[in-house]
């Protein structure tokens, strides 16, 4: 794991962080300086982040909760900050796919999508306020699909853009605190996210799932969970000092045909 300060003394929340992109980020966060309260759905996934963390000298801890319930987040931050004193930053990384278009989709699939995707990120930004300073840092999880359509996955897509209008309403109304709110949208990463969609693009085989999705990346290749968490690393980083309310593509050339 490299090493660096550009998050010392920070203490970071980052959700989903039982794995994927959330994991790489957590890992990443707390080799920069931080402490990191890696929340996650699963205890076993979230403990199994901090071990890693813990082998390579950094500070984390375990926190549990459904991002969909207001009770848990309340709770899970809670317990963070009591124990470490603060927060300073938050990443809305948590979500779940979803699959079939308007005409053939589920309710049950429709609502959960957006429990967790939308109002989980509204849920942990709102708990997160409660205890964040002045000067503070949120990034939110969207996706290309927020930003063009995907065939047969109009709850992920339609989740995903509202996760990028309520980001800029949050920049807008949070900027008086000094408390930056930006977005990254990736393209196709390689997470256990994915592979439904990956399967479903290939009429249940995965590995034609991935070439006709090669097709659409320039750069040849899907994203990798340690590509979005250098991402992150930046936003929330005395780096992007001037950028709120900004939308983040990592993509690999996707949304530039």
């Amino acid at each position: 794991m490299p090493t660096g300060e550009r998050l010392a003394g920070k203490l970071a929340v980052v959700t989903g962080a039982g794995s994927g992109i959330g994991q790489a980020t957590a890992l990443l966060f707390a080799a920069e300086g931080a402490t990191v309260g890696v929340l996650d759905v699963s205890t076993d996934a979230a403990s199994g982040t901090v071990t890693l963390i813990d082998k390579e000298g950094g500070a984390a801890q375990a926190l549990v909760a459904d991002v969909a319930r207001a009770e848990e987040v309340e709770a899970a931050l809670g317990d963070f900050v009591a124990a470490h004193g603060g927060l300073h930053v938050l990443y809305n990384n948590a979500g779940v796919g979803s699959r079939g278009s308007v005409a053939v989709a589920d309710e049950d699939d429709w609502h959960r999508c957006f429990a967790v995707n939308v109002t989980g990120t509204f849920l942990c930004s709102r708990a997160a306020l409660r205890h964040m300073s002045d000067g503070g840092t949120i990034v939110n999880q969207g996706s290309v699909a927020a930003l063009v359509g995907i065939p047969s996955f109009a709850a992920y897509c339609a989740a995903k853009g509202a996760i990028v209008a309520l980001t800029r309403s949050m920049a807008v109304d949070l900027a008086p605190r000094r408390i930056r709110v930006n977005v990254i949208c990736p393209g196709t990463v390689y997470t256990p996210l994915m592979e439904p969609m990956l399967r479903a693009r290939g009429e249940g085989d995965l590995e034609l799932g991935l070439a006709r999705t090669l097709v659409k990346y320039p750069l040849g290749r899907l994203g990798s969970p340690e590509d979005i968490a250098n991402v992150a690393l930046f936003l929330v980083s005395d780096e992007a000092a001037f950028m709120t309310g900004a939308v983040i593509t990592p993509d690999g050339g996707m949304t530039a045909q």
